[in-house]
């Protein structure tokens, strides 16, 4: 029996994202993912000031907020052979690793854990039994009043105003947790939120305000005065909580759901990886970095190959833009040509990017298995304490659970090492230098966001931006069939999964979810046409 599903809109994430399926026998055979909003944001940099990129590409979301204004600078700063004074880098570094340190989490319990949470039926734990079930997994965690916590849902699900939690598949087979496991999590999503909060201060001392810090500048940053031994102390003050929290909570929790759901360490994987690297660790070297560059192909984790910008090329021919021809980035173009959704011709504005002409899948997993294919110290470390307390091995980080361990271990790590870029800040020193920005140039700004390799590229024409291009995290993992015909990373990832319920399809959206899809920047004019609501059908 042959049938398609459609998932349109995906929820919990970032952005309009539409992913089809087409199932026999209860096994995805074939899948198509669509990013269903168009940006534009590159036609609109163009004859800007090149310095003011950074100002609207930090916009482009709220949830990376940052991210896209450093990688904005470093393009700029690199078209004109610029390095940033120690103090600026440092500080750069800070508030990526805080942007880690926020959204790792966030990802975990409240854009996927309730894929494997069943919030119904944490009404029916004995709170004292989940307490006992908290100790054995974490005796150094913060208490948590689960009776309360169970009050609450319970009122919470009683008013019939469900907000997040509406439309669950409750009561869905493929939950195999306890009642006290539920309740657990549950409770860890409510801690959770207030965390991410204060996760986000961190953003503010050095950063001015989060989301969209204002201290970034091409040169350098601006918070030379705020470089005080108060602001560093409480910096260091949330991210000590922040590492409680991950190491009492978060990454026990990961570790606990990877046990429970063992199946799912070989579910939902793909077989390359692409790391642009991050964490400049040398003022005169930016290639010097804590987690590392390189390439994986076919899985193969004892050969990392070097990055090759060159090889990198985005196709437009199954995505809603004139042309057929795949492009460098510094030579790309986004000229929307919108010719209707059809899974045969072309069926995404999101492009389609390829390493060498293979599909790359990019993101916490590529970082962390890049940085143990090249025996980074602190990762290898991190990664074998988790496999051994999860009971998995190296191999099955290839997959759906994979991708959620990769989170909390980088997490850890960077959080771990964010100390040590405080302890090295100079009160006083230099945080910026003067620029001019020439008549002609070009350059390219590469880092890690915390969903992936993120490239933004600058052409400077007559003194100002002639072209521009960002190739985003999303676009390398959601984007859809390249020139070959071969499927993107979470095309290919969803083929082979089984579906126990058409209509509820839960599998699915584990793995689509895994990915942290933040459509709002992978996509480069709703239709109006279409309703504003949709639902999951068989068709």
């Amino acid at each position: 029996m042959s049938e398609r599903i459609v998932i349109d809109p995906v929820t919990r994430i970032e952005g309009h994202l539409k992913i089809e399926v087409e199932i026999n026998n209860g096994v995805v055979t074939d899948a198509w993912s669509s990013g269903t909003l168009f940006r534009g944001i590159e036609t609109i940099l163009k004859g800007r000031e090149p310095e003011e990129a950074w100002l609207l590409t930090q916009r482009l979301c709220g949830v990376c907020t940052y991210i896209h204004g450093v990688s904005s600078v470093r393009s700029v700063e690199n078209a004109l052979g610029l390095s940033v004074p120690q103090n600026a880098r440092l500080v750069r570094n800070l508030l990526t690793g805080g942007l880690y340190v926020h959204d790792h989490p966030v990802h975990f319990y409240h854009l996927s854990a309730l894929d494997w949470v069943d919030i119904v039926s944490a009404l029916s734990a004995s709170p004292a039994a989940t307490e006992s079930l908290a100790y054995s997994l974490s005796p150094n965690a913060p208490a948590i009043d689960f009776a309360a916590t169970q009050v609450d849902l319970r009122s919470f699900v009683d008013s019939g105003k469900l907000g997040p939690f509406a439309g669950g598949y409750w009561g869905h087979s493929a939950y195999t947790l306890s009642p006290e496991e539920n309740l657990l999590f549950a409770a860890h999503y409510l801690h959770a939120l207030r965390q991410q909060v204060k996760a986000g201060r961190m953003h503010a001392i050095f950063g001015g305000k989060n989301p969209h810090v204002q201290s970034l500048r091409v040169g350098g940053v601006t918070c030379k005065d705020e470089i005080t031994s108060s602001r560093i102390s409480q910096f260091r003050n949330i991210l000590n909580e922040m590492r409680h929290f991950i190491d009492t909570i978060y990454l026990p929790d990961v570790q606990h759901l990877a046990t429970a759901y063992p199946d799912w360490a070989g579910i939902g994987g793909f077989k390359n990886y692409l790391a642009f690297g991050e964490f400049q660790m040398s003022d005169s070297d930016p290639g010097e970095l804590f987690l590392p560059c390189g390439v994986i192909m076919n899985k193969n984790i004892d050969q990392i190959e070097d990055v090759m910008l060159g090889q990198i090329n985005e196709h437009v021919q199954h995505s809603w833009y004139e042309g057929n021809t795949a492009r460098y980035p510094q030579n790309g173009e986004t000229v929307p040509n919108y010719t209707g959704y059809d899974t045969a011709d072309r069926y995404s504005w999101l492009k389609a990017p390829r390493y060498n002409g293979q599909p790359m899948e990019v993101g916490p997993l590529a970082r962390v298995l890049v940085a143990y294919g090249l025996g980074q110290p602190q990762v290898v470390a991190a990664v074998d304490q988790f496999l051994n307390a999860a009971n998995l091995t190296i191999a099955d980080m290839h997959s759906t659970m994979g991708r959620a361990a990769a989170r909390a271990i980088e997490t850890k790590v960077i959080a771990d090492q964010m100390g040590a870029w405080l302890d090295q800040l100079k009160r006083g020193a230099t945080a910026m230098v003067s620029t001019s920005i020439p008549a002609t140039a070009s350059g390219f700004g590469l880092n890690e966001a915390p969903r992936g390799a993120l490239g933004h590229w600058i052409n400077i024409e007559g003194g100002k931006i002639g072209n521009y291009q960002m190739v985003v995290p999303s676009t390398w993992n959601l984007g859809p069939r390249c020139a070959s015909g071969d499927r993107g990373p979470v095309e290919e990832a969803l083929i082979g999964t089984p579906v126990v319920d058409a209509e509820k399809p839960i599998e699915i959206l584990r793995i689509v979810h895994s990915y942290d899809p933040c459509i709002a920047c992978a996509v480069h004019v709703t239709d109006n046409d279409r309703d504003s609501h949709y639902i999951v059908k068989a068709v």
